[in-house]
């Protein structure tokens, strides 16, 4: 919301109202060959739901379910570890907000890096993928490795060695 005060001089000056929000990106994260920084840019066309100085979000155009919806940070970086924190600490509320709006009742939150991974868009990125029944949404498989107590250990030693 905008709206005009007259300065002593009796000049109108715009002024943003406490209630907008900043959606204007320098876009000096971007890069100019990925679809997404694209999409932020606004160069391709989305169905934009919520954007921030730091997060874009829209509707997927290949949902897995109805009301599957990407966020994604103003930050170009094809893995998660390579997103600087204030741009992730900016995605989650956002992920938070679109999934309320969307008044869904069991969902995923999915984020993946890499190929190996199945992230097709190598531009970090969170789905918010609806799970209205067993065969719409996500699918996951989850097969534990049943590693033993030494090798746990000898993990948890070698990431802990190097935080």
């Amino acid at each position: 919301m905008h709206f005009f005060v007259r300065t002593p001089l009796l000049r109108p000056v715009l002024l943003r109202s406490s209630f907008s929000k900043r959606t204007m990106s320098t876009h000096n994260h971007l890069s100019d060959d990925c679809i997404f920084c694209k999409i932020i840019k606004g160069n391709i066309p989305s169905m934009k739901l919520v954007e921030t100085d730091k997060t874009f979000s829209f509707m997927d155009i290949d949902p897995l379910s109805e009301g599957h919806m990407l966020v994604i940070p103003k930050y170009h970086a094809e893995f998660f570890h390579q997103v600087p924190d204030e741009y992730l600490a900016d995605a989650l509320p956002v992920a938070k907000k679109i999934a309320a709006a969307a008044k869904l009742d069991q969902y995923n939150v999915l984020q993946n890096n890499g190929k190996l991974a199945n992230q097709a868009v190598p531009h970090v990125h969170f789905h918010v993928i609806p799970k209205p029944n067993e065969e719409t949404g996500l699918g996951v498989r989850w097969k534990p490795i049943k590693p033993s107590q030494d090798a746990l250990k000898a993990k948890y030693e070698e990431v802990k060695g190097n935080l």
